[in-house]
């Protein structure tokens, strides 16, 4: 007779469990290609905590594509939560209502996050998350079509370009529409 265990997280269960640094976009997406999904990564003091974790996000909100501990440590005592997301304009809202529910696991508000982006370390607001991220496909392909060429290219592949013209069709609807 095998019996199961059922425990869910409680108020403050992760208190002085989590650092508050929220990495987005500091590592490549393992799902998909990374002009599709925005990987943010949370830094954890435990293993235990890492798979809790995990669990909470992946029941708790159906826009987390993915989320996984890391293997082992990064360090000592430290192990990386990464989390995937759909690349889309909701995205930066979506990332400060993540971090403002896990006040009620770690007692850690809002104003105590801080986003590390391209290596600098920012307020954790959707402002920040709108100004320093590519928060669209296509936009992250404009921004990063250079970098991925070269990429291309030395891979012995062909390069693109993305670049998208309007045909005259669509401009004068868009004319008409007011929108240029």
């Amino acid at each position: 007779m095998t019996t199961q265990l059922n425990e869910s997280l409680k108020y403050l269960d992760m208190e002085n469990q989590m650092i508050p640094i929220l990495g987005v976009d500091q590592y490549a997406s393992k799902i998909g290609d990374d002009n599709e999904f925005i990987t943010l990564d949370f830094t954890v003091r435990s293993k235990g905590c890492a798979t809790d974790l995990v669990v909470w996000l992946e029941r708790g909100y159906e826009w987390v594509i993915d989320a996984e501990a890391s293997p082992g440590e990064i360090s000592r005592g430290k192990f990386l939560v990464f989390v995937e997301i759909k690349r889309r304009q909701r995205s930066a809202n979506q990332i400060i209502d993540l971090i403002n529910d896990l006040e009620t696991l770690t007692g850690l508000t809002a104003e105590d996050w801080q986003l590390k982006i391209a290596d600098k370390m920012y307020p954790a607001t959707a402002e920040t998350v709108k100004e320093h991220i590519e928060l669209s496909p296509h936009d992250y392909r404009e921004e990063h079509e250079e970098e991925l060429n070269e990429m291309r290219v030395i891979a012995g592949l062909e390069p693109t370009n993305h670049t998208y013209e309007a045909d005259e069709d669509i401009k004068l609807l868009q004319r008409q529409a007011g929108l240029i």
